[in-house]
């Protein structure tokens, strides 16, 4: 019998960023932790994103995932804002890529369309369906809950996203 494949879910943002680990077995899916990671915003950017890098660090270590999710950047209007994102961004996708995990990343609109079933849900709809689907989850922040829906995602893309990583190495080769 296989054993259960973790999942960390990783939700960025500078203020915050938010991880989820679900456990995937056949088709049954299990909820194990979650949570998010603060800055301050009175620290440089290079210490904030240092919080980050060893907040993450200590949850891949903690949890022991076998794979990654990261959402993929929103652009907004704001130029500034939306490069401090990425560079948030680029520590969630550094810290599993350095500990050796695949990392695979999604649009918000089809995490948001895996979970809730509608590429435009709201954040309500969003922790309903993770009580239906996960119930012991009780996250206490929108950036856990969100993580959480990346996992998610995930866990149901996932083969997909290993047969392609797969196709591309040998088309490589």
């Amino acid at each position: 019998m296989p054993r259960a494949i973790r999942i960390l879910g990783i939700d960025p943002g500078l203020r915050r960023t938010g991880w989820g680990v679900v456990a995937i077995e056949g088709n049954r899916l299990g909820f194990l932790a979650c949570g998010s990671l603060a800055t301050d915003d009175k620290a440089s950017l290079a210490e904030r994103l240092v919080a980050l890098h060893d907040g993450l660090r200590r949850v891949v270590a903690d949890h022991a995932p076998d794979e990654a999710a990261v959402e993929a950047t929103f652009v907004s209007k704001d130029a500034a804002a939306t490069l401090k994102l990425g560079q948030a961004r680029g520590i969630a996708l550094l810290v599993p890529a350095i500990a050796g995990l695949p990392v695979a990343e999604y649009a918000p609109n089809l995490v948001k369309k895996t979970v809730v079933g509608a590429g435009h849900g709201e954040k309500a709809q969003i922790r309903m369906m993770l009580g239906v689907l996960l119930p012991k989850a009780d996250p206490k922040t929108h950036d856990a809950a969100d993580a959480l829906a990346i996992a998610i995602c995930h866990a149901h893309h996932r083969q997909s996203v290993v047969l392609k990583n797969a196709m591309l190495k040998v088309a490589v080769r």
